[in-house]
């Protein structure tokens, strides 16, 4: 997995318009505007309850805005189910651990794979037996610094292990737009260089973003950052220009975060 240069098409491959979500009387999304270029690399930061999950429900197609749009690569899929929007090239991770105790890293990646190509029903049949999905699986568990444990059950793995692989899975649907939601959560201090570095090198033609509390990876990681407050956009601009706002401040990062 190499980092590349990002393509030189900036029509968004990601936008919301106008997009509101509302639960009875309360209003979780309120008229959230978004776009994300070819190769973005964007964090969504918010207090506790600023609707960060909500919007990611949303874009996935777990549920249903009340009002707006959303378009992946020019395409409405508002109404689109969940599933088609994978197809489309969105992918997401999830805060909470979803992997398979009992499986493997090689096979979970060669399941997704394996699914990418088409192939996941036949399955069944020894792996080495499709030459491409282990060569796919291969790279994927080298660049997910995941080749030495590839053997060993998820529920043995370390927990940052686990959280690269969550990464790694998304990554094998090779998707346009990779929706990271808060893939730090609960790692130790200790294993969280591997997914620094992995972060990094992802590539470059893919748009991420990034929902995360730990703002040492969100400076490192976004070029641009967008903060969201009871549900609507406070501030959107490139991360100095965020970590300098007197009202980012005074939401969210406090006085003293980053100068």
């Amino acid at each position: 997995m190499n980092a590349l240069s990002p393509a030189a098409d900036t029509r968004p491959v990601l936008a919301m318009r106008a997009l509101c979500k509302n639960f009875g009387g309360i209003v979780a999304t309120d008229n959230v505007s978004i776009a994300l270029e070819p190769g973005a690399r964007r964090a969504l930061i918010g207090p506790n309850g600023a609707g960060k999950t909500t919007l990611v429900n949303l874009l996935t197609g777990a549920l249903a805005p009340s009002s707006g749009t959303i378009e992946l690569d020019g395409i409405d899929v508002t109404r689109m189910p969940a599933f088609r929007r994978v197809r489309r090239g969105l992918a997401r991770t999830f805060q909470i651990n979803q992997l398979f105790a009992d499986f493997t890293p090689e096979e979970t990646l060669a399941l997704a794979v394996a699914r990418r190509r088409g192939v996941a029903g036949r399955m069944l049949r020894p792996l080495g037996a499709f030459a491409d999905v282990v060569d796919d699986t291969g790279g994927l568990l080298r660049d997910f610094h995941l080749a030495d444990v590839a053997t060993r059950k998820v529920r043995h793995l370390a927990y940052g292990q686990q959280r690269l692989l969550e990464v790694a899975i998304a990554v094998a649907a090779q998707p346009r737009v990779l929706l990271l939601d808060e893939p730090m959560a609960g790692v130790p201090a200790g294993e969280s260089a591997d997914i620094l570095d992995t972060l990094g090198a992802l590539p470059g033609d893919v748009a991420v973003l990034l929902i995360e509390h730990d703002m040492d990876l969100v400076f490192r990681f976004a070029t641009r950052i967008t903060v969201l407050v009871d549900g609507a956009v406070l501030v959107e601009g490139t991360r100095d220009a965020v970590a300098r706002d007197p009202a980012v401040k005074a939401a969210y990062l406090g006085e003293a975060a980053h100068g």
